[in-house]
C-alpha cells in the first residue's frame, strides 16, 4: 500500500505521525500488536479505502495480534467465522519460562488476595447481594459491528441481550468478542465488588498462558505523564516488589505487560481528575487489549463528550439498583439469631420490611428509605449499624421528621458505621486491642481529610505518605531535629570512648555538630522538595550476600530510584536493557547521586569543627587566614564525606535484590520488609563508612596536601571521624531517607505527639482494615468506598473549624486568663 502510494518510510512517517519503528515493524511482520490508533492513521495517510482496510485485516490476522477472521468464540468455546478476534495471548512457546512462572505466581498470589478481602468485606454473609446489569444507553458504547468485532462488510447484528447478574460475570465477560467491557453505575452500586468477583471467577477457569486479571485503582493515572503500560508496570512493582526482577532485559512486571499476560481490571475511572478523562478515555482507546472498566455512569458520558468517541470494541452495561425484595430478603437474615418470635431475628426489620413494601407517604415517587438503600454500599452499612447491635432499632430509619429525605438517611448510615464497627468487639486472635470510637473517628477523619488535593482526589492510603501529611516547614524541621540528634549523640558517644578531646570540648563538639549535620541534611531534603520529590517510596529491595553479577538479570532498574533517598523518580519497573555494563550504571547513578548529599554534610560538619576550635580556645578570630582555612578544611571534608558515603552505598548496590513473592504481599509485610531491609543496611553501612571516611580521607589528604597548603590527618584523627561519620551518620540517614525511617519518626513519634494519630498507626490500620473500614489494594490500603472518606474528611473539618472557631472565642473574651474559667477550658482544648 506504501509503495502504490508512492510514499517512502519517512514520507509516511511525516503524513501519519506513526513513528518508523513501528511501520517498519509492520512491514516486516514484527509487529504482534499495533494499536488500533497507530493502524487507523496509516490507513488514512495511505488513503486506504474499504477493499484495502479488509485486505489489511486479513493480512494481520494471520500474525498473533489484531484482527483475525476466525476469532471469537460462543460459550462453548468454538470458533464463530467470520468474526475478528481480539489480541490474543502469546503461546507459551513465544514467552519466556521465566515470565510464565511469574505469571502462574501471579494469579496464586491475587487469588489469595482477593479472596481474603471478600471475607474482609462479608460480601458471602449471609449471601451475596444481588448485583444486576443491563444495556445501557447506546450513545455510550462504540458501533454494534466494532463491539461484535465484525469484518469490514459484514452485517451488525441485532442488539444482544446484555443482562446478567454478579455470579456469571466471567462468563459473560469470556462471551464478549473483543474482550473489552465498561461497566458503569450509581456510587455504591457495587462495581469494585462485581471487579473482584470477576477477578476471583476468572481465575477459577483461568489455564496458562491465558492472561492474569489484575485490579488497578486507575483513579491516580495521569494520562498526560504516563503511558497506560508504564503506569500499571509501576503499579504490578509496587504492589508485588518480586516483579522488579530482570527478565529479558526488562523488569518483570514489564515483561508481563509487554506479553499481554495481564488483563487490566481498570477500577474507579471516575476518580481520575475530571479535566483528564476525556484524555484518559483517548489513551485507553490507543491501548488495544483487553480491559475491563468500572466508572459511575455521569462520568463516563462526560468523558465521552471530551474524547468525541466512546471506548472502542467495549461492551457497555450499567448496574441495576436493588429492589424491593432483594432488600426484604436480605436484611432479616442479617440480624442476630434469638431476635424475632421464631428465633431467627426476622422481627428486627419487620417493620422496615413492611414500610419498603408501602407505597410512597406522599403516593407519588420512590420512598425515601427505599432510595436510600437501593445500593449495596447503604445496605452494608444498614446492615452494620443494626443488624448487629441490639441496643438499636432500625425502625428509627421511618421517622419522617427525622429523616425527610434519602439524602439524611445516607448521613445517618454513613455517620453511623465507623462508631458501630468500633464498639463491636472482634474475636479475631491477631486483633491488638479496641480503640475508642470517637478517637477512632477523629484518626481515621485525619487520614481522609489528608487525602484530599486540589487537583484530585486519592483513593490510596500508603504508610510511606502519611509522614508527608505534615506541612511542608514541619517535615523539614523532622528531618533537621533527627540528624542533629544522631550526629550529637554519635559524636558525644565516640569522643568519650575513643575521642582525643577533654570531656568538656567533646560535649561542646558535640553539641555543635549535631545542628551542622541538621543543617545538612535539612538543605539536601530541601533540594528534594525543590526538584519536585520528598516523599521516598518503600525500597523494593533486599541485601543479600552474593553480589548481583554482570548479565545475572537480576536487580533493581537504575532508574527507578536508589537506597540512598531519591524520590522515586524514573519508572518502576521501566524497560532498561541489561547488559555487562548495567551494574557500573547502578553504581555511577548510586554514587553521584549520593556524593553531592555527602559533600554538603562534611562542608557543615568542616564548618561546625572551625566554630568550635574557636570557642575552645576561648575567642573568634575572623581574618583572611582563618577564613582560608575553614575554606580549606570545608572542600577537603566535602570531598572526603561525599567521595566515602558515595563509594559505600555504590556497592551496596551490588547486594540488592527484589523482595521476595511471600515478603509484600499487604502493606504490614511490605512495611516489614522494608524495617528489615534498613536494618540491614545499617549493619553495613556503619563499619563501611567508618572505613571508607577513615582511610579514604587519608588518601584524599595525601594527594591534596600540597596544592592546599599544610593537611594533617593522622590514623587517630581519622577512625574518630570515621566512626563520627559510621554511626551518626548512618543513623541519620536510616532514619531521614528511608521510607521505614521517615515513618517512626513521623506517624510512628510526631504524629501521635500530636494527637493526630495513635501511637501504633500499623496496628490501627491493619485493626481497621479487619473491621472493615479500610480495604487492601495491593501494597496501600483505600478507604471501604469513596464516600465513606468524602464523609469522614468533611466530618472532620468541621470538627476541626469548630474547635478552632472556639479557641478564638475563648482568646478573645475579655479578662480570659490562666485564672479563669475561659483560660481552664482554652488549656483543655
Amino acid at each position: 500500500m506504501r509503495q502504490r502510494s508512492g510514499l517512502t518510510q519517512d514520507q509516511l512517517v511525516a503524513k501519519s505521525g506513526v513513528s518508523e519503528s513501528t511501520i517498519r515493524r509492520l512491514e516486516s511482520g514484527r509487529a504482534p500488536n499495533p494499536t488500533l490508533l497507530s493502524l487507523e492513521r496509516l490507513q488514512d495517510a495511505l488513503g486506504a479505502g474499504p477493499e484495502d482496510r479488509r485486505k489489511l485485516a486479513e493480512l494481520l490476522a494471520s500474525g498473533p495480534g489484531i484482527p483475525a477472521p476466525d476469532g471469537g468464540a460462543d460459550g462453548a468455546g468454538a470458533p464463530r467465522p467470520g468474526r475478528l478476534r481480539p489480541p490474543a495471548a502469546p503461546s507459551e512457546t513465544l514467552v519466556r519460562d521465566e515470565v510464565l512462572s511469574a505469571a502462574r505466581d501471579l494469579a496464586l498470589e491475587i487469588r489469595r488476595r482477593w479472596r481474603l478481602e471478600e471475607e474482609r468485606r462479608r460480601v458471602h454473609d449471609p449471601f451475596p447481594l444481588p448485583v444486576r446489569w443491563r444495556r445501557t444507553d447506546p450513545a455510550l458504547s462504540d458501533h454494534e459491528a466494532n463491539v461484535e468485532r465484525l469484518p469490514p462488510g459484514a452485517a451488525a447484528p441485532a442488539p444482544a441481550d446484555l443482562c446478567g447478574d454478579l455470579p456469571t460475570v466471567a462468563e459473560f465477560y469470556r462471551r464478549r468478542p473483543s474482550g473489552r467491557l465498561v461497566v458503569l453505575g450509581r456510587a455504591g452500586s457495587g462495581k469494585s465488588v462485581l471487579a473482584i468477583r470477576f477477578v476471583q471467577d476468572f481465575l477459577e477457569t483461568r489455564t496458562a498462558p491465558d492472561r492474569v486479571p489484575v485490579i488497578f485503582s486507575i483513579g491516580s493515572w495521569d494520562p498526560t505523564a504516563r503511558t497506560l503500560r508504564a503506569w500499571m508496570t509501576e503499579r504490578l512493582v509496587r504492589d508485588h516488589p518480586h516483579l522488579a526482577d530482570r527478565v529479558a532485559g526488562t523488569s518483570t512486571a514489564g515483561a508481563l505487560i509487554e506479553a499481554d499476560l495481564v488483563l487490566p481490571v481498570l477500577d474507579g475511572f471516575d476518580e481520575i481528575a475530571e479535566g483528564l478523562r476525556g484524555r484518559a478515555l483517548e489513551r485507553l482507546n490507543e491501548f488495544s487489549s483487553p480491559l475491563v472498566l468500572t466508572s459511575r455512569r455521569e462520568e463516563f458520558a462526560e468523558a465521552v463528550d471530551a474524547a468525541g468517541t466512546p471506548l472502542v470494541w467495549a461492551t457497555v452495561i450499567e448496574l441495576a439498583d436493588l429492589t424491593v425484595d432483594d432488600l426484604a430478603a436480605y436484611l432479616p437474615r442479617t440480624a442476630r439469631r434469638g431476635g424475632g418470635p421464631d428465633g431467627h431475628g426476622r422481627g428486627l426489620w419487620d417493620a422496615v420490611a413492611d414500610r419498603l413494601r408501602a407505597p410512597s407517604r406522599d403516593g407519588g415517587g420512590t420512598e425515601p428509605l427505599t432510595a436510600a438503600l437501593r445500593t449495596p454500599l447503604m445496605t452494608a452499612l444498614a446492615r452494620t449499624l443494626y443488624g448487629e447491635r441490639t441496643e438499636t432499632d432500625p425502625a428509627e430509619l421511618l421517622d419522617a421528621q427525622a429523616f425527610p429525605d434519602e439524602s439524611s438517611i445516607e448521613e445517618h448510615l454513613l455517620a453511623g458505621f465507623v462508631p458501630a464497627v468500633y464498639r463491636r468487639r472482634t474475636p479475631e486472635p491477631e486483633h491488638v486491642r479496641d480503640w475508642d470510637p470517637d478517637r477512632a473517628e477523629h484518626w481515621l477523619g485525619y487520614l481522609a481529610h489528608h487525602l484530599a488535593h486540589p487537583d484530585r482526589e486519592r483513593q490510596d492510603l500508603a504508610w510511606w505518605e502519611i509522614g508527608d501529611f505534615l506541612p511542608r516547614r514541619q517535615r523539614m524541621l523532622s528531618v533537621a531535629l533527627t540528624a542533629t540528634l544522631c550526629a550529637a549523640l554519635s559524636a558525644w558517644l565516640i569522643g568519650l570512648l575513643i575521642g582525643p578531646l577533654p570531656l568538656g570540648q567533646t560535649l561542646l563538639e558535640g553539641a555543635l555538630m549535631g545542628p551542622a549535620a541538621g543543617l545538612a541534611f535539612a538543605a539536601v531534603y530541601a533540594v528534594m522538595i525543590a526538584r519536585g520529590g520528598g516523599t521516598l517510596e518503600p525500597m523494593h529491595v533486599r541485601l543479600r550476600l552474593r553480589p548481583r553479577l554482570p548479565g545475572s538479570g537480576s536487580g533493581p532498574d537504575p532508574r527507578r530510584g536508589n537506597a540512598a533517598g531519591s524520590a522515586g523518580e524514573g519508572s518502576p519497573g521501566a524497560g532498561v536493557r541489561l547488559s555487562a555494563r548495567a551494574p557500573l550504571r547502578v553504581f555511577t547513578a548510586r554514587f553521584g547521586a549520593v556524593m553531592a548529599g555527602g559533600f554538603v554534610m562534611g562542608a557543615g560538619g568542616a564548618c561546625a569543627l572551625a566554630v568550635e576550635r574557636q570557642l575552645a580556645y576561648g575567642t573568634l578570630v575572623l581574618s583572611l587566614a582563618v577564613l582560608e582555612g575553614v575554606a580549606v578544611n570545608m572542600l577537603v571534608f566535602g570531598l572526603i564525606f561525599g567521595a566515602g558515603t558515595g563509594l559505600v552505598f555504590g556497592l551496596l548496590a551490588a547486594f540488592e535484590a527484589p523482595l521476595d513473592v511471600a515478603s509484600a504481599a499487604d502493606p504490614m509485610s511490605l512495611l516489614a520488609a522494608n524495617r528489615a531491609t534498613v536494618r540491614r543496611q545499617l549493619v553495613a553501612l556503619v563499619p563501611l563508612l567508618v572505613l571508607s571516611v577513615a582511610f579514604g580521607g587519608g588518601l584524599i589528604v595525601a594527594l591534596l596536601d600540597g596544592p592546599l597548603g599544610v593537611l594533617n590527618w593522622d590514623a587517630r584523627d581519622g577512625l574518630y571521624v570515621g566512626a563520627v561519620v559510621g554511626l551518626g551518620g548512618g543513623t541519620a540517614y536510616a532514619l531521614s531517607f528511608t521510607a521505614w525511617g521517615r515513618w517512626v519518626v513521623r506517624a510512628r513519634l510526631w504524629l501521635p505527639l500530636t494527637g493526630k494519630l495513635p501511637w501504633d498507626t500499623a496496628a490501627f490500620l491493619d485493626d481497621a482494615h479487619r473491621r472493615g473500614v479500610l480495604r487492601q489494594a495491593g501494597a496501600v490500603y483505600q478507604f471501604r468506598h469513596v464516600r465513606l472518606q468524602h464523609h469522614l474528611g468533611r466530618t472532620y473539618r468541621r470538627r476541626q473549624a469548630q474547635r478552632s472557631h472556639r479557641w478564638a472565642s475563648v482568646t478573645a473574651s475579655p479578662g480570659a486568663g490562666p485564672g479563669t474559667s475561659a483560660g481552664t477550658a482554652a488549656g483543655r482544648e
